[in-house]
């Protein structure tokens, strides 16, 4: 099977993560110029009054272009702590924050330099608490035009673009408040689905 593409993401959405449990053969691009307004530095959860979008400041960079995986992670904002308070505020409730509370709680408490770095760890350790071991690997050098080419189809008003991406819904905190919400961050499917969370992402993919 070829492999798939993805950019780097921040707790990145659902539709992300479908093409990890479906692709056994992973590439992360790290030779791209950073694109403001997309999932590598933000990720969007349900809180009590909707979504909420959360966004890791970064370092303007020097030159008009930047390769992502240069890309600095600012201290402005005190941002560590809000995120942390927003996703208590918005999980705590949820039928399996708290057993995964711990694995997700000393991202907020370390200090990454990188925003890559940063995301890719983040990256193994959901896939770690999902039980899914994809090969993911580093890309060496930006190619366009590739075969199963998701860097920029998933990306937030983007949706409809991905023609293999169905979601399912699922259980969420606020359903009965807000109706269900798609293509969330994979840590609101997880903290609301904990390991049932792969059978949501097995059925929103389509192989058609």
């Amino acid at each position: 099977m070829l492999p798939v593409y993805l950019a780097t993401a921040y707790l990145a959405p659902v539709q992300y993560y479908t093409k990890l449990f479906r692709f056994a053969d992973v590439r992360i691009e790290t030779c791209e110029n950073y694109l403001k307004q997309t999932y590598r530095n933000r990720c969007t959860i349900a809180a009590a009054n909707g979504t909420l979008s959360l966004s890791i400041p970064i370092v303007k960079p020097d030159t008009p272009k930047c390769l992502t995986k240069d890309i600095r992670i600012s201290d402005h904002g005190n941002w560590r702590h809000l995120h942390w308070n927003a996703l208590v505020s918005a999980y705590n409730l949820s039928p399996f924050f708290e057993y995964y509370e711990d694995d997700f709680a000393p991202f907020y408490r370390r200090r990454y330099n990188f925003l890559f770095d940063f995301n890719n760890e983040l990256l193994q350790t959901v896939c770690r608490l999902l039980d899914m071991e994809p090969r993911i690997s580093l890309t060496e050098e930006y190619r366009p035009d590739l075969p199963n080419d998701f860097r920029e189809t998933i990306r937030p008003k983007h949706e409809g673009t991905d023609t293999t991406f169905f979601p399912q819904p699922y259980h969420q905190v606020f359903r009965d408040k807000h109706g269900f919400l798609p293509n969330l961050s994979i840590i609101d499917l997880l903290f609301n689905m904990g390991p049932e969370a792969v059978l949501i992402l097995r059925d929103s993919y389509s192989y058609k």
